[in-house]
């Protein structure tokens, strides 16, 4: 979703969400990635483990769209459709396992993440 948001928002185009946009994910920064097999390569005694690596914490789709427009100092609305059969309504990661087994933390928070990676889009579309 964010990339499809973020070409929406810098090409002047609507937004579209399938559903209410109250469907929600769990959207966590690359760097909280690298930070969870940096420490996986460090920890003793793993062999075969599986952890959910994420921030822990839900964004719905509405938030989600606010959240990028206001980083643009822009106002967007989404234009919504019926939601699409067969897509998860919520999703959410459960990092107890990666905090146990790896002491991982995530290190960028969601804000700090989405503005990176505005950025970064902004850098493609100028």
């Amino acid at each position: 979703m964010i990339s499809l948001f973020a070409k929406a928002l810098f090409t002047g185009e609507t937004p579209l969400i399938y559903g209410d946009g109250k469907q929600s994910r769990d959207f966590t920064y690359v760097e909280n990635v690298v930070e969870a097999n940096r420490l996986a390569l460090r920890a003793k005694g793993l062999r075969g483990q599986a952890v959910n690596v994420a921030m822990g914490h839900r964004v719905t789709l509405n938030e989600l769209l606010a959240a990028m427009a206001k980083i643009l100092g822009l106002r967007a609305k989404a234009e919504h459709r019926p939601p699409r059969a067969g897509d998860v309504r919520h999703s959410l990661a459960d990092i107890r396992a990666a905090r146990k087994l790896l002491g991982y933390r995530p290190v960028v928070d969601f804000e700090t993440g989405l503005r990176r990676t505005m950025d970064w889009y902004r850098s493609l579309y100028r």
